[in-house]
């Protein structure tokens, strides 16, 4: 039977409407979801509940009143605490049993350190370099030296030695290694802004990170919800609150202390490498650091140094941390043939390693979502540095978070009050720009 064209017309008349593209796309294809709605699926900027422990965590009461009165006061500010007051925990060895019940273990994996990571140590140790022309280690008054400090304190020790041992990134930046430019570092400054491992935050010596004009406005935007108030919260990704994803610590001591400066570095660098596991879980790519050296330490004393490497062994969720040596060595036996070995690895870390390792550390934060709905506590309005994400969406399944810090002494107790809530709807506002 034909059919008339008045069939034809009533059919197109009667024809279903067209279902909503949205229904038919496919939300676990992205791309094939925006072919057909001219939009990217919600779900693609929905943060997972394991990014939740993430987020940036108001430091403790207690702990930020202890510092405005201290800095009220002529009393030695809480980031700065006497040499032998910070080192105290450390002089125990069951600090390293300590550490193992968090994952941290003083001793190196039995699936070891990958191949890459073995040639980067060699290339870290060998690889020319230059040298100051008149220092304590120039080749004529080198025994004089050694013979100056045998019986000093680590105050002197630090004076004489550290820089001829671990040179400085921002004196070299100064000098011209303009590569350098974007590295901060610390002098004896407690990681007040490192979400703790034990309780008790670290206080290196000496300490190499990036500072917060080494990334983009994009990225930092991107790093916000981790981040927060940085004057005042506490983050995976912070050692203080000018320095990020730090990578190099250094302590001293004098006498037979090697052991716990070996501890307190251990400490130190399982936050710095905890810092990067973290960042590139968040983008799924847990596996570039996996067995990876990611940091490092150096302990020396008046004649003998200890260089480590810090690496991640990751099974799924589970993350374990483990130190490599790298080089033991004394540099005043042999007429100081090893005098300059610790001067030229960490100037290799400077010159060599850290420009890869940034790179992979902006393109880890350059995969976070730009979009993802956080909101952040402000920076106080009397400080004038307000960083909020403005949020004008409906405020639904926000979750809070809160971390109790649970070592003795003066974190007996204490909880963090959270400072970061975390929502899944409505879409987020840029900061705007003052």
């Amino acid at each position: 039977m034909v059919e008339t064209r008045a069939q034809r017309a009533a059919k197109r008349r009667h024809k279903p409407e067209p279902e909503d593209p949205a229904e038919e796309a496919d939300p676990n294809n992205p791309v094939g979801f925006w072919i057909k709605t001219d939009r990217w699926p919600s779900k693609l900027f929905e943060p997972e509940p394991d990014m939740e422990h993430l987020l940036a965590r108001r430091k403790s009461s207690s702990s930020s009143a202890r510092k405005r009165s201290s800095s009220a006061s002529s009393i030695t500010p809480s980031d700065q605490k006497p040499r032998e007051e910070k080192s105290a925990q450390y002089r125990d060895s069951r600090y390293e049993t300590l550490l193992a019940t968090k994952g941290s273990f003083m001793a190196p994996s039995k699936l070891d350190i990958t191949n890459e990571s073995k040639i980067l140590c060699e290339t870290l140790l060998e690889g020319n370099q230059t040298y100051p022309e008149n220092s304590l280690f120039r080749d004529d008054i080198f025994g004089l030296t050694c013979e100056k400090i045998r019986t000093k304190n680590e105050a002197r020790v630090l004076q004489d030695i550290t820089r001829l041992i671990v040179p400085s990134a921002e004196s070299l930046a100064t000098y011209g290694a303009e590569h350098l430019d974007i590295l901060t570092e610390s002098v004896n400054e407690g990681w007040n802004n490192s979400i703790p491992l034990t309780g008790r935050r670290p206080q290196p010596d000496y300490s190499v990170g990036f500072l917060r004009d080494a990334f983009t406005e994009e990225q930092l935007d991107k790093l916000s919800p981790f981040i927060g108030d940085f004057l005042a919260d506490q983050s995976y990704f912070m050692a203080t609150y000018y320095m990020y994803f730090p990578f190099l610590a250094c302590e001293v001591k004098c006498g037979d202390a090697l052991d716990v400066a070996d501890r307190q570095n251990a400490h130190t660098m399982t936050l710095a490498a905890r810092g990067v596991v973290e960042l590139f879980r968040l983008v799924g790519r847990e596996n570039d650091v996996h067995r990876q050296i990611v940091a490092f330490s150096i302990s020396h004393d008046q004649r003998s140094v200890r260089i480590y490497g810090y690496y991640p062994v990751i099974d799924g969720k589970n993350t374990k941390y483990y130190r490599h040596e790298i080089y033991t060595f004394s540099f005043t036996t042999l007429n100081g043939r090893d005098k300059w070995t610790a001067y030229r690895f960490t100037k290799n870390i400077y010159d060599t390693w850290m420009p890869g390792f940034f790179k992979r550390i902006c393109s880890a934060i350059d995969q976070l979502p730009a979009k993802v709905d956080f909101e952040v506590q402000a920076l106080s309005e009397s400080t004038g540095l307000s960083q909020r994400l403005e949020n004008g969406a409906q405020m639904e399944d926000s979750v809070s978070l809160s971390v109790e810090e649970n070592d003795q002494a003066d974190n007996a107790g204490q909880v963090v009050t959270p400072a970061t809530s975390f929502l899944k709807l409505g879409p987020v506002k840029r900061r705007k720009k003052t």
